[in-house]
């Protein structure tokens, strides 16, 4: 293997990177970025290695979940807040039923580029270079705007920084106190089919706490504050490899761009740029694995990936779909196994079930996200294993993109509050549904 640096992926085949047409701007604002603040901190990383290594033991439980793409103006404080409500709310729930800790894990400070099927986009006869995020470029179909401009991974730093600063903030006021949930509370989760259930898991949780602090003369103060850590598709390399610094005192490199990166579906090749460059840091990092990835591809990325199988490290993100999960996850895990190497595994229920409606909306149906969800726990109980954790497409908003769920949600309804620009999210409901689900099944099957 060649000697690796935060450059080297740029001798690799690099897909779905945006094509700069001022190469001298691209190369002054990554100069500029590289000398930013970071926006992680290698502490907090190695925290995070260590949170995910006992997942892979079974001894917690990963909770990731956000934006399919966050937008440069949701950067303000409702959205966030929002955002952060139903996380809490899903990890309460989880903590609650499955009596083990929850990493908290969010699509935030950074979901800001997003792979394309193709590289261009036409309409009515014009092709202009497809949307790839707000970090590369902007949604609008004009040539304006679908030039991709390196100035906006500078905005996108900022932004993400901000949005950091908010979220450290709302933990250190106590927001993220298990004293207090109903802190938690969207103004319409009262009018919820959830919100019953919900709020009987806050009063036991109250009367836990009470009865704790009586038996140990405190009031848990180590509750009073939770750990929440970002992470996002490592997609856009520049902007990586410029976030990318060896920490005094470090004798590795870290992305400090985010706490968990991961390599999407359409990138994982083995002779890849973004392989080559994840190679190198030592962030714990994922990789979404699927339908058409064989045994010994998926292999030898762990292998390549993980090389010293460190504990915590190599997260496999599994999605196969609700129809396909149970004949591909089973030979997968004894795949993985037969290496000798350990790797966190999670189920991603979105990707493998997006459909199209006959209106022409994107969406994803929440008994295949559901069915998805509970054959892999069951999977990986019945091979004695772990599932780590979960990863959800989702929004603390009361959209309508993906149909089913408590209130029934059918096609017709989509239209009503459809507001991604790529892809359908879990709302409020079907997020917190899904927790509740999760704590089901385990409760049926211990």
């Amino acid at each position: 293997m060649s000697e690796w640096h935060p450059a080297s992926w740029q001798a690799f085949t690099a897909r779905q990177q945006p094509n700069y047409p001022d190469q001298d701007a691209l190369a002054a604002t990554l100069g500029q970025l590289a000398e930013m603040p970071p926006l992680v901190t290698s502490w907090e990383i190695e925290s995070l290695k260590q949170r995910l290594a006992a997942a892979q033991r079974g001894e917690a439980f990963i909770l990731q979940g956000g934006d399919c793409a966050e937008n440069f103006a949701d950067c303000r404080a409702p959205v966030i807040t929002n955002q952060m409500k139903i996380l809490l709310q899903m990890s309460l729930v989880l903590l609650h039923g499955l009596n083990r800790p929850v990493v908290r894990l969010g699509r935030i400070a950074g979901q800001y580029a997003k792979p394309r099927s193709a590289d261009m986009e036409t309409r009515d006869g014009v092709s202009l270079p497809s949307y790839r995020g707000d970090i590369v470029n902007s949604p609008e179909f004009t040539a304006a705007a679908r030039i991709p401009d390196p100035q906006r991974m500078v905005q996108g730093h900022g932004l993400a920084a901000m949005t950091l600063n908010f979220i450290r903030a709302l933990s250190d006021c106590g927001f993220a106190d298990l004293h207090h949930p109903e802190n938690w509370d969207l103004d319409f989760v009262r009018h919820s089919p959830m919100a019953d259930e919900y709020r009987k898991v806050v009063d036991e949780l109250h009367s836990a706490l009470r009865f704790v602090g009586t038996l140990g003369g405190t009031s848990g103060d180590h509750l009073n504050r939770v750990s929440f850590f970002t992470s996002h598709e490592g997609l856009l390399l520049p902007y990586e490899q410029a976030m990318t610094r060896r920490p005094a005192r470090r004798s590795h490199w870290y992305d400090l761009s985010t706490h968990l990166p991961w390599i999407g579906f359409r990138t994982a090749e083995l002779d890849g740029a973004h392989v080559e460059f994840f190679r190198g840091i030592a962030n714990p990092i994922g990789v979404k694995v699927g339908p058409g990835m064989s045994h010994d591809w998926v292999n030898a990325l762990v292998e390549r990936l993980n090389p010293e199988n460190e504990p915590g490290k190599l997260v496999l993100i599994v999605r196969f779909g609700a129809s396909k999960v149970a004949d591909g996850l089973p030979p997968l895990i004894e795949a993985v196994r037969a290496t000798g190497r350990e790797v966190v595994w999670m189920v991603d229920p979105m990707h493998g079930n997006t459909e199209s409606t006959d209106n022409g909306y994107k969406t994803r149906n929440y008994d295949n996200i559901l069915s998805e969800l509970e054959q892999s726990l069951t999977i990986h109980e019945e091979m004695g294993g772990h599932l780590g954790g979960v990863h959800f497409e989702l929004s603390g908003d009361n959209v309508t993109e993906c149909i089913g769920g408590a209130r029934g949600l059918e096609a017709a309804d989509l239209v009503r509050a459809y507001k991604s620009q790529v892809d359908p999210r879990l709302n409020y409901e079907q997020a917190l549904e899904m927790a509740m689900a999760i704590v089901r099944h385990q409760q049926r099957t211990r």
